[in-house]
């Protein structure tokens, strides 16, 4: 049978990164790795952010989003069987930040994905200096994620301090009793925290190897998705110094809304990825990943990109942030 990984995460937590590094260490040890992009946006930026891993040995897919929930959990089932037939060792499934869980343990009891796949491991990864308060929709969906998980692994955590970490947990805890879920969160058992520059052969096998847990809770009926904004900004020409303030003022001035994350790419107009030319080739564009959250804005190199800003949370203002993007609120 394949196994196949799912993880979850809230919006900005840092999914992508972790699932880069742990396709990395799969396909190192000879496996043969599908990735399914699982999202709800018309357009998959974090699809985009993937495409170095790419390979002989991995290969990305993506379910495609713009649609209802019901079509929508369709297209994955019919993903999973084609998936299936392809000859892969491993499958690991990432989906939207405001993803239903129960949609992956669903598809999965159906047959014929039942005689195909065996669940490996339900990963949710949480920012360790995740925010005190959030509002009543994004609790549930952390708790909800948290619930299933097989492990709990903490992102940034080297730029957390210990009592940041523990205030994480303790929000964890609460959130999972404001749904009603019994299972309260151990450190030592259930929270991994160890930066993720620093992992060895034992940290992944863990990972690798976690499972998940079979938790019951009371399953809210709002639907989370309106709940929460993706606003998309096509052809943003600022320079990346420009954009990592405005990125920061953005976060800062509460009439922007709550934002949880702003990603994407800008074209590299200034050569800024000048040293990466000759590994990119002769006339070949050179671009900028932009991935934002309020603790920190990372600019890097990379080989491909759209042209496009996307800004990710809560009740978002579009007339005030596209003015920040248009190089506008400068102080």
């Amino acid at each position: 049978m394949i196994k196949i990984d799912l993880i979850t995460g809230f919006l900005g937590s840092g999914k992508t990164t972790f699932i880069k590094k742990y396709a990395r260490w799969l396909v190192d040890r000879g496996q043969y790795v599908g990735i399914l992009e699982n999202d709800l946006g018309a357009v998959n930026v974090d699809m985009m952010l993937l495409q170095d891993i790419m390979g002989e040995r991995c290969e990305l897919e993506m379910v495609s989003g713009g649609c209802d929930r019901e079509t929508h959990r369709r297209r994955f089932r019919t993903k999973l069987i084609a998936m299936g037939m392809s000859g892969y060792d491993r499958v690991v499934v990432e989906p939207s930040g405001i993803f239903d869980v129960d949609e992956f343990f669903d598809a999965l009891r159906e047959e014929p994905l039942d005689r195909w796949y065996e669940i490996g491991s339900v990963i949710a990864v949480v920012d360790a200096g995740l925010p005190r308060e959030l509002s009543k929709t994004a609790d549930y969906m952390l708790a909800s994620e948290a619930a299933s998980a097989g492990c709990i692994l903490l992102s940034r955590s080297q730029k957390a301090s210990g009592e940041e970490i523990r205030d994480t947990v303790a929000h964890l805890n609460r959130a999972l009793e404001g749904i009603g879920c019994g299972r309260r969160l151990r450190p030592d058992e259930e929270i991994f925290c160890r930066n993720w520059e620093e992992f060895t052969e034992e940290d992944f096998e863990r990972l690798a190897s976690c499972g998940y847990v079979a938790e019951d809770y009371v399953k809210q009926s709002f639907d989370c998705e309106p709940a929460f904004d993706s606003l998309f900004f096509m052809h943003v020409h600022l320079d990346p110094e420009q954009l990592r303030r405005a990125a920061k003022r953005m976060f800062a001035d509460t009439g922007c809304g709550k934002i949880f994350r702003i990603k994407g790419f800008l074209r590299d107009r200034e050569g800024t990825c000048a040293e990466n030319d000759a590994e990119n080739g002769a006339g070949k564009e050179s671009w900028i990943e932009l991935n934002a959250t309020r603790r920190e804005t990372e600019l890097r190199p990379v080989r491909a990109g759209q042209e496009i800003v996307i800004v990710i949370g809560e009740g978002l203002n579009k007339e005030k942030i596209e003015i920040y993007l248009q190089g506008g609120e400068k102080g």
